[in-house]
């Protein structure tokens, strides 16, 4: 399928951020889908569950961890420490991303090679489920505390010479439309679980 590919435009940088956030809770279905498939609550191939796995936490990896917490550690976090703001909640944003790359690398490592064995698949989706764990409230709390209070301590002038060169980094790194093909790709993996069709999360309630 042919997604459509989004123009270029100047995004302020909190919602830059918070649409990558975005990106990252379409990763955390991906994961707890894997998470029932491993499980056994649904029918599953090991070899394609594999291919999944190690795909979606090398985007993970590429995107958010290597980018997306990068631009929160350089730009976002030590504003908030000169101003003496939030500096206990973003020491734990800053844990939580070492945690996070820390157990992307073990998912990784175990979806690199066969998990047809009960107690790999196990483990593996015990780390998911840790990272899914972790990631819904550290999103969330960034989303409605760190980046709102974080426009507060910016003039006008700085919040948008920050959000172009965010835009800069992101197609420095990605190339231009890098942010849509990034989507494109989670989008191809929920296609291939079955789980790209929205309306199926609707609740039937009549």
């Amino acid at each position: 399928m042919v997604f459509e590919k989004q123009q270029n435009m100047e995004i302020p940088p909190t919602e830059d951020l918070m649409r990558e956030h975005g990106v990252l809770k379409r990763i955390l279905l991906i994961y707890q889908d894997v998470i029932e498939c491993l499980n056994g609550m649904k029918p599953c191939n090991p070899s394609s569950i594999k291919n999944v796995v190690y795909n979606t936490a090398t985007i993970a990896q590429s995107f958010i961890e290597n980018y997306h917490q990068r631009l929160e550690e350089n730009y976002v976090f030590p504003v908030f420490f000169q101003r003496g703001q939030y500096v206990e909640l973003v020491r734990v944003l800053q844990e939580q991303h070492n945690a996070a790359r820390h157990l992307t690398n073990l998912v990784l490592k175990f979806s690199s090679t066969q998990i047809s064995c009960g107690q790999k698949r196990f483990h593996l989706a015990y780390l998911l489920s840790l990272y899914i764990r972790m990631y819904e409230p550290h999103s969330a709390r960034e989303d409605t505390v760190l980046f709102p209070s974080f426009r507060k301590l910016l003039t006008p002038g700085e919040f948008e010479q920050l959000g172009k060169l965010f835009e800069e980094i992101e197609e420095q790194k990605f190339g231009t439309n890098g942010f849509q093909r990034i989507v494109n790709q989670v989008a191809e993996i929920e296609q291939m679980l079955g789980i790209y069709d929205l309306s199926q999360f609707t609740p039937k309630l009549y």
